[in-house]
C-alpha cells in the first residue's frame, strides 16, 4: 500500500489525480486529500437537478463531476477525502465494503464509534452520516472514495445542495438525502478533544500509517504531477 497525501486543495487537480492513478499506476494507493468548497457531481447525475446553481456562483463554489457514480457531495477545507484504489481481483466482488475498515479502525482509535450503512456509508450512533462513499471499476482495476466530514460548513452544505429544478424528467440518478454531523460536534458532545481540521486530519493520516506499517506518507511524483490534467468545472 502507498499512502499518498495532496498538498493541494485545488479540486479540479486532486480528482484529475484520482483518475490518473486508477489508469497510470498498478501498485495499491490510498490517496488523501483536503479541497476548497466545491461540489462532486456524480457520474450518472444530472448537475442542474442536484445543485443551487445561483448560490454556488454567487459564492464561487465550482463544481465538478467524477468518474464514480452516487450521490452529489460537498467539499470544503473541512472535509477529509479517502480514495482507495486497488487491482481488482478475481472471483472477489468489486463493491463490498471491506475497503471501508481501515477507515472505521482508525476513527475508533480516533473515539469515533462508527458502523457502515446499507449504501457503503458511514454512520455515527446516533443516526447522522459522517462519509458517504462511490466507486468506479475498471476491467483491472477498483477505485473506492468518500468524504469524511469533520468540521464542514454544513450550512453551505445544505445551500448548494438545495436543488431549485425539481420534477424534470431524467434518467439522471438523483441523491438520497440523508442527516449529517460533523465528526467534530459528536467529540464534543461526548466531551472528547476535538482539535482543529488540520490536526485531526494528521492524527488519522498517522493512524493509517501505523496501521499499514509504512515508514511514511507519499507524495505525488513529478511524473504524476505531470501526467495529471485538472479537470475543467462541470459548470
Amino acid at each position: 500500500m502507498t499512502l499518498i497525501h495532496s498538498n493541494s486543495h485545488d479540486a479540479s487537480f486532486n480528482l484529475a489525480a484520482e483518475e490518473y492513478l486508477f489508469s497510470h499506476r498498478s501498485d495499491e494507493i490510498l490517496f488523501l486529500y483536503v479541497n476548497e468548497p466545491c461540489v462532486v457531481v456524480g457520474r450518472n447525475q444530472d448537475v442542474l437537478s442536484e445543485i443551487d446553481r445561483d448560490f454556488c456562483s454567487e459564492n464561487n463554489i465550482p463544481v465538478f463531476k467524477r468518474i464514480s457514480g452516487g450521490g452529489t457531495v460537498y467539499h470544503d477545507l473541512g472535509n477529509l477525502n479517502y480514495c482507495f484504489i486497488s487491482n481488482r481481483i478475481q472471483g472477489e466482488s468489486p463493491l463490498d465494503t471491506a475497503f471501508l475498515q481501515p477507515i472505521v479502525h482508525v476513527l475508533a482509535d480516533l473515539q469515533v464509534e462508527v458502523f457502515i450503512g446499507k449504501r457503503n456509508d458511514l454512520w455515527l450512533p446516533g443516526g447522522h452520516k459522517i462519509s458517504g462513499t462511490a466507486s468506479h471499476v475498471g476491467k483491472t482495476r477498483i477505485l473506492h472514495h468518500g468524504t469524511l466530514l469533520y468540521d464542514a460548513d454544513l450550512e453551505d452544505l445544505e445551500k448548494s445542495l438545495a436543488a431549485k429544478l425539481t420534477g424534470i424528467p431524467s434518467r439522471a440518478i438523483a441523491s438520497v438525502p440523508s442527516p449529517v454531523k460533523n465528526i467534530r460536534s459528536y467529540l464534543k458532545e461526548k466531551n472528547c478533544l476535538a482539535p482543529e481540521a488540520d490536526c485531526f486530519f494528521g492524527l488519522l493520516i498517522q493512524k493509517l500509517v501505523d496501521l499499514y506499517c509504512l515508514d511514511a506518507v507519499s507524495g505525488l511524483s513529478s511524473e504524476d504531477v505531470s501526467g495529471i490534467n485538472p479537470l475543467s468545472p462541470a459548470l
